[in-house]
């Protein structure tokens, strides 16, 4: 496996994170291939961090994908299923096509390779500080195998949930990392020119930006890059 672009971007411009002297790199890809040892049909996972507020994904390489390809192929195809909901569901391709809501959905599903998913609350101190969502072709890919996915993670197997992100919507939250990374980093620098500025505290600038940017209609990275922008202008 190998992490997307974003994630990349992520680790190497913004790090670390709440892992420190850890190669968050290295690290991710080494349970994915933990992973794979145990379902080696899987072809993605996406960590995201409640501390960080990002997601951070890995997904099959193009040869892997082809190599899946060709076994699935022999086998008759991949099949998909799909559930949404709080509890362990499952549903097989023949019902979900029943439904012709779903049959869009299914179909883009079965393009994208993923065929049924695991979700795993990640613990810490006895709260949740993250989860872990994989993504495998095949439909029972993870089945007799929770315990041993949620033990690489240090997850709580028995909150699993089946099937809840067949479309990989993680993967998109971890496209979106870099950004929300470069706002929070902005907004910090904001927070102490306002405080410099003002002969306020940090918390004072911090209350202080949010509502400027509530009242503007703006969001608080935009109103921090505008600030930053103006501050760097008046001291050149």
């Amino acid at each position: 496996m190998e992490p997307i672009p974003e994630t990349v971007v992520a680790i190497e411009d913004f790090g670390p994170f709440a892992i420190e002297h850890v190669d968050l790199q290295a690290e991710l890809l080494e349970m994915a291939h933990r992973v794979q040892q145990v379902v080696p049909e899987c072809v993605g996972l996406s960590i995201g961090s409640s501390i960080d507020g990002v997601t951070f994904t890995v997904v099959a390489s193009a040869a892997e994908i082809a190599a899946l390809d060709a076994v699935q192929y022999l086998e008759g195809g991949p099949c998909v299923e799909g559930a949404k909901g709080e509890e362990a569901l499952a549903y097989n391709h023949d019902e979900l096509m029943n439904e012709q809501g779903w049959q869009l959905f299914a179909r883009a599903t079965h393009a994208q390779h993923v065929a049924s998913t695991l979700t795993l609350p990640i613990m810490a101190g006895g709260r949740v500080v993250g989860t872990v969502n994989l993504y495998a072709a095949t439909p029972d890919a993870f089945d007799n195998h929770h315990q041993a996915v949620a033990d690489i993670f240090g997850a709580w197997a028995s909150a699993a949930v089946s099937n809840a992100d067949l479309s990989f919507a993680t993967r998109t939250t971890a496209e979106q990392a870099p950004a929300i990374l470069r706002d929070e980093l902005d907004i910090t620098k904001a927070w102490s020119i306002l405080a410099t500025r003002e002969g306020i505290d940090i918390e004072t600038a911090r209350a202080r930006l949010t509502e400027a940017a509530r009242r503007a209609g703006a969001s608080e990275g935009q109103l921090a890059r505008i600030l930053i922008e103006l501050t760097a202008d008046n001291d050149a």
